[in-house]
C-alpha cells in the first residue's frame, strides 16, 4: 500500500524540514500544533480519543464518496467545530521533537491497532465508521494536507 508506506515512512522524513519557525501558507496552527493535531487524529483512528459523529448521517455517502476521490483538502477546511473548536488545542509536549516522536507512536499504535483488529471499524467524528483501507486513505489525504499547508509538499 503505497498511502500507508508514506504514513510509515516518507511522512517522517518530511516533518524533518520543520522547525519552531516555519510558517504555515493558511490556517491557525503553528507547525507545533499541527504535529500534535495528526497524532490526534491517528488516536482516533484507533480509538485512544474518541469522539462522537459530529455531522448528519445523511452526508456520510458524500463524505466517503470524497474519501475515495482523488480530491484533495481544499486549503483552511474545518473540522466541525464540536470536534476542535476555533483555537488550536495548547501544547502537550514542549518540544517540537517530542511532538514529532509522539506523531511518530501514534502512527505505529494506528497500523498495530489495526493487525490485531483486522475487520474492525472505527468512528470518525466526520467521516463515520472507517476500515483501515479508508482510515490510511483519510490520514494520507490529511497528513498530505497539512504538509502543503507548511510548505513541505507542493
Amino acid at each position: 500500500m503505497e498511502k500507508l508506506n508514506f504514513l510509515q515512512h516518507q511522512l517522517f522524513e518530511a516533518i524533518q524540514k520543520l522547525t519552531p519557525d516555519s510558517t504555515a501558507k493558511w490556517g491557525v496552527m503553528n507547525a507545533h500544533q499541527m504535529l500534535e493535531h495528526l497524532s490526534d487524529f491517528f488516536d482516533v483512528s484507533y480509538e485512544k480519543i474518541i469522539f462522537p459523529l459530529a455531522v448528519p448521517e445523511e452526508h456520510l455517502p458524500t463524505y466517503k464518496a470524497f474519501l475515495y476521490s482523488d480530491k484533495a483538502f481544499r486549503e483552511n477546511t474545518k473540522a466541525p467545530e464540536s470536534v476542535l473548536g476555533e483555537k488550536p488545542m495548547p501544547y502537550r509536549f514542549s518540544t517540537m521533537e517530542e511532538a514529532k516522536t509522539n506523531l511518530h507512536q501514534s502512527v505505529n499504535k494506528f497500523v498495530k491497532y489495526f493487525k490485531e483488529h483486522p475487520n474492525k471499524t472505527t468512528l470518525h467524528p466526520a467521516f463515520g465508521l472507517l476500515n483501515f483501507e479508508e482510515w490510511v486513505m483519510l490520514h494520507h489525504k490529511h497528513v498530505v494536507h497539512h504538509l502543503k499547508q507548511f510548505g513541505i509538499l507542493e
